[in-house]
């Protein structure tokens, strides 16, 4: 994925505007964007990443209002000013209630109407607010947290609706861990200087925002640290980043009637049902441990800590969507001490996030009929045929894989079901309320219709043709329980690029490489390889093979986390394993696509560089951009993928091809000795 279960919208759909890359002519009197963006005075041994995207990064300073800023972001800000102006325009339109016209202008009036959220304050969390006062014993503390599971707030549990990951025919509830303000368990326990000082920070921030809801100092300081103290003991129960990717240690199916050994005391047929969960008789439970200490907690704390506590999650949960101080504050903290941001996004921007959240796929049906027309589908639909025949030549080679074992790997290759562009068929969002009286209200009622869609999915078959993205989504997954990969429309478009100047060996890199081939090696990635090809989680390697495997994984393992990317903070190669494998397979089998194309058997060079030059720049390109220091720090604690110019100079030190196009040498950084360069798919 460009980003990080492999479910992760983020962004948002590619105007007419970026030109689709996808003919294979080329102009020769255009200016050439691979070549503007090299900067030549780094050896391509050396740095490869930043040999490619130098000249691009020194001339794209990050602005002040970004974490970061890269090729994707620039995709995104041409999908913001489209959005602006159909946004804008439906706030003015006099449309039927009810129609997709209506929803978008009035969601996004109520949005901009930052007088109106100014002046309603806190008022939208009032019902919620008052449910938390009332609270008197511990059974209203679980009715409460139940409320909140309705409206998208994941207090002390994470509840959820997927396939179950043995049985892909079924729709399953899970149980995982949560209740966290901060991103996940490290920044509890970690003891370097600087998780400690954003410990400090988050305390001092949960104290502003209990003040600024109206609490006294002194009550807001002590609520700090109920919450502080509560999720602390949460996070220390929690599962690290890598132990979270293995799925038979996070499938735990259990009978609702024994739940209660998880928590004593707990009716969950009643919880459940004030979740509006009924008539359910087993769920998974992903991490038990962690029930288990939820339960201690439930006992341990009073009810003034379980106030403070869940009055903090609901606060936290929608403070953007509240007045200017409490949505400056949530910036202060979230922005600039986690990510170095230091003004905030314009305000229509933030208005489009959270309409692409609520009703993404209303605004992909105004966008694919004219911006990605069946034409352009079509060739990346060819494009995708062309990555997946270069991977069924590459398992037939495999010279480690046995035959029985290379038989369900090609099985399961050619079940992968390609889903490119858009959906065949849309969500129905008719019966979502949206009105222009309050912003937050708007936003809730958004989660609602989420938490009642994939509840109602309960009990019913499961619906294989359904999106977890939207078109506009600058990203792309693989879904393990369907055996599929999903290419929204925006993940094949390059700013600036005109059809005619793009040649294969970029596309094949850009397009073929970083996602269509990035996205089927998920499906034989550390994780991926453990599900078969109806999707359920079932061994079908020999026992042999899949230590050999393993071996290999072990090697790109070790390899990334030898890589020390700020102060002493160096890349968590087992939880990043899943991304690397997938990088690494896909420059190489698309690789081997690129070279059945003409240009690569012409070979002309274009700009002085070769096809096979060429190709790899595609590829880099891709991962183009460079982020803060802060940002960085959070993303190697947080994330399953290595930072993007890890993601160009790991896998390329393990390409013989890469060495050959560009001349790499013993003694440059790059260079890895051959009993230590990594060769898996």
């Amino acid at each position: 994925m460009k980003q990080p279960l492999r479910f992760y919208p983020v962004g948002l759909l590619c105007l007419v505007s970026l030109n689709w890359a996808c003919s294979t002519h080329h102009d020769a009197t255009a200016p050439d964007l691979l070549k503007a963006n090299l900067d030549t005075t780094v050896s391509p041994g050396s740095d490869f990443f930043t040999y490619a995207n130098g000249n691009w990064i020194k001339k794209h300073p990050i602005p002040a209002s970004e974490s970061n800023w890269s090729i994707g972001k620039e995709v995104q800000n041409e999908i913001y000013d489209r959005l602006r102006v159909i946004n804008e325009e439906a706030t003015q339109a006099k449309a039927t209630k009810g129609s997709n016209q209506q929803k978008i202008g009035d969601f996004y009036a109520s949005g901009m109407d930052s007088t109106r959220i100014d002046q309603q304050g806190i008022q939208p969390l009032r019902t919620e607010l008052n449910q938390i006062d009332a609270i008197r014993s511990a059974q209203d503390v679980k009715a409460v947290i139940a409320h909140l599971q309705t409206i998208g707030v994941n207090s002390l549990v994470n509840v959820f609706v997927n396939q179950d990951f043995k049985d892909s025919e079924k729709m399953a509830l899970y149980l995982w861990q949560g209740g966290l303000g901060l991103p996940n368990r490290d920044y509890y326990v970690n003891t370097d200087s600087r998780t400690v000082g954003i410990r400090k920070e988050y305390i001092q921030h949960v104290s502003k925002m209990f003040g600024l809801m109206g609490q006294a100092p002194a009550l807001a300081k002590q609520n700090s640290e109920r919450v502080m103290n509560l999720e602390t003991k949460l996070a220390k129960a929690s599962r690290k980043l890598a132990d979270l990717r293995d799925p038979y240690a996070n499938y735990n199916k259990m009978a609702v009637s024994e739940l209660p050994k998880l928590m004593p005391g707990t009716d969950w047929k009643t919880w459940l049902n004030q979740m509006s969960i009924n008539n359910l008789d087993t769920v998974i439970v992903g991490q038990p441990e962690f029930y288990k200490e939820a339960s201690r907690q439930l006992s341990a704390n009073s009810l003034d800590d379980w106030k403070a506590y869940l009055t903090w999650h609901l606060l936290n949960s929608y403070a953007t969507t509240l007045s200017r101080p409490i949505d400056q504050e949530n910036f202060h903290f979230y922005g600039t001490i986690m990510q170095g941001s230091t003004e905030q996004r314009p305000r229509w921007k933030r208005v489009l996030d959270q309409e692409e959240s609520a009703m993404g796929e209303v605004l992909g049906q105004l966008f694919v009929k004219d911006y990605f027309s069946p034409k352009t589908k079509e060739r990346y639909e060819t494009m995708v045929d062309n990555v997946v025949d270069a991977f069924r030549d590459h398992i037939k080679k495999l010279d480690w894989m046995s035959a029985d074992t290379k038989e369900k790997a090609l099985s399961k290759l050619n079940k992968i079901k390609k889903k490119v562009g858009y959906p065949d068929k849309w969500k129905d969002f008719s019966d979502l309320q949206i009105d222009r009286s309050s912003y937050a209200q708007n936003v809730m009622r958004g989660r609602q219709w989420w938490n009642n869609y994939w509840i109602s999915k309960l009990g019913k078959p499961v619906d294989r043709t359904e999106w977890a993205m939207t078109p506009q989504t600058y990203n792309a997954y693989y879904n393990s329980s369907n055996n599929e990969i999903v290419l929204p429309a925006a993940i094949f478009a390059i700013p600036g690029l005109k059809d005619e100047d793009a040649d294969d060996a970029l596309i094949y890199g850009y397009a073929g490489a970083s996602t269509i081939g990035h996205e089927l090696t998920h499906g034989f990635d550390d994780e991926g390889s453990q599900f078969d090809e109806k999707g359920n989680l079932r061994n079908w390697w020999t026992k042999t093979d899949r230590t050999l495997f393993d071996l290999k994984v072990a090697q790109i393992v070790k390899q990334f986390d030898q890589y020390v990317v700020l102060d002493s903070m160096h890349v968590n190669g087992r939880a990043t394993a899943g991304e690397n494998i997938a990088d690494l397979g896909g420059i190489v089998i698309a690789l081997d696509a690129f070279k059945k194309t003409d240009q690569y058997k012409k070979g002309e060079k274009i700009s002085g560089l070769t096809p096979t030059q060429r190709y790899f720049l595609g590829y880099a390109l891709g991962w183009q951009g460079h982020q803060r220091d802060q940002r960085l720090a959070q993303q190697i604690l947080t994330d399953v993928h290595a930072p993007a110019n890890l993601r160009v100079n790991g896998p390329f030190s393990d390409v013989p091809e890469f060495y050959q196009a560009f001349n790499v040498r013993q003694g440059q950084a790059l260079w890895r000795p051959d009993s230590l360069r990594v060769t898996i798919w």
